[in-house]
């Protein structure tokens, strides 16, 4: 789904055109649908996001409106500025090393330079997916004029993006493994 990149990312719903469905000054709904096509299901996705005194809650739905079961995965994708002291601190079991073209080749324990526990993580030139994942990030940095946690009950992956060159890093949960419908159900 991108120019010059054999590998689809991320589904079609970061690409396309999302319908507010409802807005208020602490929350808002917003829908894609997807017909039937380069994805031969039809799909509806829903994102509804609630910000209040606690912080900001998102979810995600995804509902098959084709007759055959289909395949799906979600998960978000922020990216987060960073510098020198921001950290991040999580627990993963697992890492995926990845080929030329990032995609997953062999499963290993997350450790040394796969620990995401209380770690510097800008600059870090990291781009994997991760399993056994806790299911609560916290993301820092005493810059920032505030605090980071993700977390989600359902999501038991976790994405790291932290390219070499600095400057930002995407920290995703996800309910998937990378590349997850060319692996066996169990994953």
């Amino acid at each position: 789904n991108m120019a010059g990149d054999p590998s689809p990312l991320h589904g079609q719903g970061w690409l396309g055109a999302w319908k507010v469905e409802r807005q208020d000054a602490a929350s808002a709904a917003l829908a894609f649908r997807h017909p039937a096509a380069e994805w031969p299901w039809a799909y509806e996705a829903r994102q509804d996001f609630l910000l209040d005194e606690r912080g900001l809650a998102v979810s995600l739905a995804c509902r098959n409106t084709s007759s055959e079961p289909m395949p799906c995965g979600l998960g978000q994708h922020p990216y987060f500025p960073c510098g020198a002291q921001t950290r991040i601190d999580t627990d993963v079991m697992q890492v995926w090393t990845i080929d030329e073209h990032v995609l997953p080749v062999a499963e290993l324990p997350a450790t040394g330079r796969f620990e995401l526990a209380d770690r510097l993580v800008c600059g870090q030139d990291l781009d994997h997916g991760f399993g056994g994942w806790g299911g609560d990030a916290r993301l820092s940095d005493p810059d920032w004029p505030y605090q980071v946690r993700l977390s989600s009950p359902d999501a038991r992956f976790f994405q790291l993006y932290s390219p070499s060159a600095g400057g930002i890093f995407v920290a995703e949960p996800v309910s998937h493994a990378n590349a997850a419908l060319n692996a066996p159900e169990s994953q």
